[in-house]
């Protein structure tokens, strides 16, 4: 009953930038917590950044001094800059949404870092 609506991914060379855009059709009342995943290849999703609850940031210790999250509340969406770019940061990148009603995954946007 959410529907997340992502946007970014692309191809970039090592050292460049792209910023994700994830926006969601719940209401931010709803929203617990929203942030990004992702998914390497031949590897397990995991978490990259992610506001919790109580409005504090989590980050992957590889994306710590070069990702940087950050959300519009009003438009529901949180944003995801992610600059110095690495070839190990090539994956699909997944929005993840946590409501009052449930959990709710984007369908994923590739980001692929070339050497």
């Amino acid at each position: 009953q959410v529907q997340l609506v992502e946007s970014g991914g692309g191809l970039v060379q090592a050292g460049g930038s792209l910023r994700l855009s994830c926006a969601a059709s719940a209401s931010f009342f709803s929203i617990r917590t929203m942030g990004w995943h992702r998914q390497a290849p031949g590897k397990q999703r995991e978490l990259v950044a992610t506001f919790t609850d109580t409005g504090n940031t989590i980050y992957e210790d590889s994306t710590k001094g070069r990702f940087t999250l950050s959300r519009n509340s009003a438009k529901n969406t949180v944003y995801l800059q992610m600059n110095k770019l690495k070839p190990e940061d090539t994956g699909v990148y997944y929005c993840r949404v946590n409501t009052v009603g449930g959990d709710y995954w984007g369908q994923g946007t590739q980001v692929t870092v070339s050497s």
